[in-house]
């Protein structure tokens, strides 16, 4: 990651290279911190009140204080200033602060977009599938388990991501139970059969993306019916083409699921299209 600019709620701006949390806050000792990330084109960051409408539910469901949604807006325009704008990602953080202290932290980062992600675009991802062992409800249904939750605990999205490398593949589709598709260590998942798009339902306690809403709103304009449910992974596996969605990535094209192709094995003409009507909606 390349930083650009970091404000600080309550100081404002702060050189990227200066420690701004204590060795004892809860987001270093426990990740207990919540987070967004945001994709920022020509100075706009990506539907901010949607991000932080979610960024204050993880906190509620994190047990930190409330968000303060104007705060959290002033130290973003203040990064996104002193980094000269333009298309980059903006990421919030929120922490309970020190251990047995009152006072939370805020902190807006923004940093470049990741170089490759046309490349891989272009080529599209191959993807492996990652057993969690849950049954498809449980994490909906057990408010411990934080489904749907934006929390910096992200240790086991970043073993599958590992996993995917360890096996010359690109990212992962958790699964649940009964080989339920769920969704990606930081992407939702989608997949298209004729003029039908399917992708998990948040019942099942996967995230709520900002794109992915995006996404559902654009797709019945392009003439695509969206079913939203539990499917298991053959449902996604035989598809004509697939593809995952997230704030920095975007639509991003699904090629190949555990060494096998879907469909074609190349990108296929939803996610273009879909990529377009986002662009198109974000006015980039």
């Amino acid at each position: 990651m390349t930083v650009l600019a970091l404000a600080v709620g309550g100081r404002g701006l702060v050189d990227p290279d200066e420690p701004v949390l204590h060795a004892d806050d809860e987001a270093f000792l426990r990740g207990r911190a919540a987070f967004e990330t945001i994709r920022v084109y020509a100075g706009r960051p990506f539907r901010l009140d949607d991000h932080l409408d979610r960024l204050a539910g993880s906190a509620e469901r994190l047990g930190l204080p409330d968000v303060d949604a104007t705060a959290f807006k002033g130290i973003a325009r203040a990064a996104l200033e002193a980094a000269g704008a333009g298309d980059v990602v903006l990421r919030l953080y929120f922490t309970p602060g020190r251990e047995g202290g009152a006072a939370a932290t805020a902190l807006a980062l923004v940093s470049a977009i990741p170089p490759d992600l046309e490349e891989l675009r272009a080529r599209g991802l191959k993807m492996i599938t990652v057993q969690l062992g849950l049954e498809p409800s449980v994490r909906a249904d057990a408010p411990w388990l934080l489904g749907g939750v934006k929390s910096t605990s992200y240790a086991v999205n970043m073993a599958a991501e590992a996993e995917a490398r360890r096996r010359n593949a690109d990212d992962a589709v958790f699964l649940a139970s009964g080989r339920i598709v769920l969704e990606g260590p930081v992407t939702n998942v989608w997949w298209r059969t004729a003029d039908e798009l399917f992708t998990p339902a948040l019942e099942l306690g996967i995230l709520a993306g900002v794109t992915r809403a995006s996404l559902l709103e654009s797709a019945a304009g392009l003439g695509y019916v969206v079913r939203e449910g539990s499917y298991p992974v053959d449902h996604l596996a035989g598809a004509e083409e697939a593809f995952t969605s997230s704030s920095v990535r975007e639509v991003m094209p699904m090629v190949e699921l555990d060494g096998v192709p879907i469909g074609e094995g190349r990108p296929g003409p939803a996610a273009s299209r879909l990529q377009a009507a986002l662009r198109e909606v974000a006015g980039a």
